[in-house]
């Protein structure tokens, strides 16, 4: 309780430059938290098993996913930060609940399925990642669409020193973003890579200033800027980034095009172009 309790106050803390504005939600959870920190509403998810470091399990996984369902639908929300504590973005998977399952189950059971929600969702997600973010943690983080980190963030996917291989994106989001020879190193040694690398290669956005809850607020900043978009360009440019990691890129010109072209069918495109010739701020509807 008194750990939950903590988590809070740190989060109040953390959040206490941005202007509040306070919807709780409408669902009740028990390994994560969940509040509105900002206007253009940005709805924020921090983990919250801090005796565990906030490793992954089942019930951690269903309450994230109902929190991104509740963000996804809702009109108001124009992007999401996720996040965890100071000392742990997330520590890896629960070992002690996959330890003694077999091929059999995990096979018919699909197991992990249930990990990759964030992946589909519409509305972009940051992860705000400080101290650990390992294994499945690692995985979680590229999942979302922009990464920030603190000076103090370690990522890694040390699952081969427990007998198996990344489970949940590691091998392929990996190798993408920073090419075969550094993600095999990283892969079959195991070893973990500091945030100064995770930038140069490019696998996150940025390193932030160091600080206590810098990584949120600075996540808060840029969802906000995100979020006064216009929402259905927002969403049209997130499925057309997303879009280049599948097709080729002819392919992915014609689909770029195409989102580009349905655009000029929305009011934000005319209110968005009316407002730059006449020199003003554009207020979007996302309609």
């Amino acid at each position: 309780m008194y750990a939950r309790l903590g988590t809070k106050f740190a989060q109040n803390a953390i959040l206490s430059r941005v202007p509040v504005v306070r919807r709780m939600s409408s669902q009740s959870f028990t390994h994560i938290l969940t509040s509105q920190p900002a206007k253009p509403s940005v709805s924020l998810i921090t983990l919250n098993r801090p005796k565990f470091l906030n490793a992954l399990s089942t019930p951690l996984l269903l309450e994230i996913n109902r929190a991104l369902d509740e963000a996804e639908n809702n009109a108001g929300i124009g992007a999401v930060v996720l996040t965890g504590s100071e000392r742990s973005f997330v520590a890896g998977a629960d070992i002690k609940e996959m330890k003694d399952k077999n091929f059999s189950e995990v096979y018919q059971t699909d197991f992990l399925h249930n990990w990759t929600r964030i992946t589909r969702m519409r509305k972009p997600v940051i992860a705000a990642v400080s101290g650990y973010a390992l294994g499945g943690g690692c995985e979680l983080a590229m999942m979302c669409d922009i990464i920030l980190a603190s000076p103090t963030a370690t990522f890694g996917l040390p699952e081969i020193n427990l007998g198996v291989i990344p489970g949940a994106g590691g091998t392929q989001r990996l190798t993408h973003a920073i090419g075969k020879s550094r993600a095999m190193e990283i892969i079959l040694t195991g070893r973990n890579f500091s945030a100064k690398e995770a930038e140069t290669w490019g696998r996150v956005s940025r390193v932030v200033g160091e600080g206590e809850g810098e990584v949120v607020q600075e996540a808060v900043k840029l969802a906000v800027t995100i979020a006064s978009k216009g929402g259905i360009a927002v969403q049209a440019a997130k499925e057309a980034v997303d879009a280049a990691y599948e097709l080729s890129l002819k392919e992915g010109l014609r689909l770029e095009r195409r989102l580009f072209h349905q655009l000029f069918a929305t009011n934000d495109q005319k209110e968005g172009m009316s407002a730059f010739a006449e020199k003003r701020k554009p207020t979007f509807t996302s309609s």
